[in-house]
Parts: structure tokens; sequence; C-alpha cells
């Protein structure tokens, strides 16, 4: 799955309401009467970067079709603090029931999509773009690229099956840049992308001379970004250059400026900051 959508959401949807539910939501079931009806709205208390709302909305249609829903801002939109993300109106035990996954789903989609922006935004009038890792919480990586989307990045490789891309690691038990590089040709099927990472500039020349369709410049100063880079542009047919490792949103306009056609940012994803968005009850009927 990568953009979540049909039976791959449904599914995941499905899960994550058994597990916050259980047996039963206890407290609604003993306080709210079962023929109650309410209304309520979704907002933001901060300003954010709205992503999650269709997701959001499929949450409360799963648990309950009667949960209507209008929508008052769209995925990507940036909404002001106070401003209004969605009207719901339905039985109000399952406008309470479906509360929490819904803003789980929301909250952090938002916040990924807000910081996204920020990285985004810094880059302006660059050739660079920025793109997400797979540095995810298990099970919401489909959710959280689509927020890196709305938030104005693209996606790098979804799996380990999407690329080759050979890390350090890789590296070093192929027995070097050129084996490696050679290695993941030998196997791959025709057209495969194969990117590779450098730690040095003998590492990267001998990823140029093995013909690497991406270079991969991890945890380097954006004055060696700049002179790796110059010095792929020179080769014959350059490949692509990505650059990752250590990078903010504070030091990301100088990564940028030293010339790779991308810049790769795993906080985006590992350490997200969730939206203030919360669901408040308006009234009865």
């Amino acid at each position: 799955m990568d953009v979540p959508g049909g039976e791959d959401l449904d599914a995941s949807l499905r899960d994550f309401l058994a597990e916050d539910i259980g047996e039963a939501d206890l407290t609604t079931e003993a306080t709210v009467p079962q023929a109650t009806l309410a209304r309520a709205e979704i907002q933001a208390r901060a300003a954010c970067v709205v992503s999650g709302l269709d997701v959001a909305h499929r949450a409360f249609q799963m648990l309950d079709t009667r949960v209507a829903w209008e929508a008052a801002a769209r995925d990507g939109e940036r909404v002001e603090a106070g401003g209004r993300l969605a009207r719901l109106s339905g039985p109000a035990r399952s406008i309470l029931t479906g509360e929490r996954v819904a803003l789980n789903l929301l909250q952090r989609m938002s916040g990924i999509a807000t910081a996204t922006r920020r990285y985004v935004e810094a880059v302006a009038g660059t050739r660079c773009r920025i793109l997400d890792t797979r540095k995810t919480a298990p099970g919401l990586r489909a959710f959280d690229r689509m927020a890196v989307t709305h938030g104005g990045g693209e996606n790098h490789r979804f799996s380990l099956s999407d690329m080759v891309l050979i890390k350090d690691n890789h590296r070093r038990l192929a027995g070097g840049v050129g084996r490696a590089v050679a290695a993941a040709r030998a196997a791959s099927r025709p057209g495969m992308v194969i990117e590779v990472e450098v730690e040095s500039e003998s590492d990267l020349r001998e990823a140029l001379a093995a013909r690497a369709d991406m270079i991969l410049i991890d945890n380097q100063t954006p004055e060696t970004v700049a002179r790796w880079t110059a010095l792929v542009r020179r080769s014959p047919n350059p490949p692509l250059v990505e650059a990752s490792g250590g990078i903010t949103l504070e030091n990301v306009r100088q990564y940028a400026e030293a010339g790779p056609d991308r810049i790769s940012v795993g906080a985006l994803t590992h350490s997200v900051t969730a939206a203030d968005i919360a669901l408040e009850v308006l009234t009865d009927g």
C-alpha cells in the first residue's frame, strides 16, 4: 500500500478501531443514552497544514455510516489557530467512540504535513526537492507518506523492494562501492534504480565509475556536498544527487544551495510533533 485507500485503508482503520475500542466503549455506553444525537466540530487549536481529513472521515464511516461529515478545509491547506476542519453530526455514541482514532491520525498526519511544508518553503527557489525516508512507525508508513505529499514534499522508496539503496553496511560486506554496485546490477531486473551512499571522494569516484543511477551523500557538511556535487555534474551522464544526515530546518537552505537534486529528512516522520487538533461537541439534537 502506498497511498492509503480502498480495502487497504479500511483494513488499517478496522485494526486501529479494534485496538482502541477493545470489547466496548464503557464510558460512552454508560453515560450517553443510545438515542442521543449530537453535532461536533473538528478544530485546529494551532496553525497547521492539514492532512488526513479523508482518513478521519473514513474512520467515522467505518464505525457508523449514520455519522454525517462536512469538510471545512482540504488536505494540503494551511489553517490558522481556531480554524474549523470539519463538522460532524449523528449518533453521539459513535462520534465519541471514533474520536480518538480519527484525531490520532489527523493530528499525526497534519504534524508531518506542517513540518514538511516548513522544509519545502526553506528551500524554495533552489533545484532541491524534499523527500521522506523509511523512518516511519510500523503500520503507519502509507499515512505518513501521504502527509508528506500534502506538505509539498515527495516520497522516497516505500519498501526495500522498490529500488536498490546501497548503504555503508552493504558496501563493507560487499567489498567496496564498485563491487556493491556491480553485484546489485547483476542481481536486479532491467531498469531497477541503483543508489549508493558515499562517505569519501574515493567512494564517489568509484560510484561514478560503476555508473550508479543516484549518489547519496550522507552526513557531510554543506561545503563537502557542494564540492562532491560539482564533481558529479562534471561526469558523463551525471546521476542524481541526494543529501541526507544532520539536516535540520536551520541548515537545510545551506544544503539545498550546495546543489543536490534532493534532500531526504528522516525527522519528518520519525520525530513527529502532532498538530494540536480537537473535536468539540457543540449541542445535542
